[in-house]
């Protein structure tokens, strides 16, 4: 096999994962697969026609997302929120990122400003043309961005992990398009009130954004 067609293979086999991913996805968001079902790998084989790599590759990336989750010598099984969790981690990630807004108006720069508008921009159209789990990474993107002005790569990677703990935005909080489009404009109007230099209305914005219904 030549390099291009090495290549292409490769090209090929990616999409074809990220596809499958995206269809559990979809599944697990529409509540064909109910949080706590059992991903048994031979059923998701015949139920979106594709091979075990692939399912075992959208299910460990499904995984890492926090969407899936993993149990040793009990196989994957869809993520069961847990609303007290969730509700704690919210309060911890509240106070953890309006202890930064200060400092990340301070810091904040016209470039700085284009990079997080380049990246709210980048998630509005996600919205339009994006997969689920390329939304999401958009997300991410936006609100690493957004932490890392704040001077502080510890607190960065901090919230990233708590993020973590519980299930993710697209299963936990995405399930209408009206709530997608609203996350869209609290991110522009984020980084409006940094561009103001108003830390009041960047706290109360900020605190809204993570306790979105």
């Amino acid at each position: 096999m030549s390099d291009v067609q090495e290549r292409t293979a490769e090209t090929n086999e990616i999409a074809v994962t990220r596809d499958v991913t995206d269809f559990i996805l979809q599944d697990i968001l529409t509540g064909a697969l109910p949080p706590g079902t059992w991903l048994k790998q031979v059923d998701l084989e015949r139920r979106y026609g594709c091979t075990r790599p692939e399912v075992r590759r959208a299910l460990d990336r499904l995984s890492q997302k926090r969407l899936v989750e993993h149990v040793p010598n009990r196989g994957y099984h869809v993520f069961e929120p847990d609303g007290r969790r969730a509700q704690e981690v919210s309060d911890i990630r509240v106070i953890l990122e309006t202890a930064v807004a200060d400092t990340i108006i301070s810091r904040a720069s016209a470039e700085s400003i284009t990079r997080l508008r380049r990246l709210a921009r980048h998630f509005d159209e996600m919205t339009l043309t994006g997969t689920v789990l390329e939304l999401y990474e958009a997300n991410l993107a936006f609100h690493r961005e957004l932490l890392t002005l704040g001077g502080n790569q510890e607190l960065v990677d901090l919230v990233t992990e708590i993020r973590q703990r519980t299930s993710s935005a697209p299963v936990s909080q995405w399930r209408t398009r009206a709530r997608i489009e609203q996350s869209g404009r609290e991110h522009h109007m984020m980084i409006d009130a940094i561009e103001k230099r108003s830390p009041a209305d960047f706290k109360r914005l900020v605190e809204l954004h993570i306790r979105q219904p």
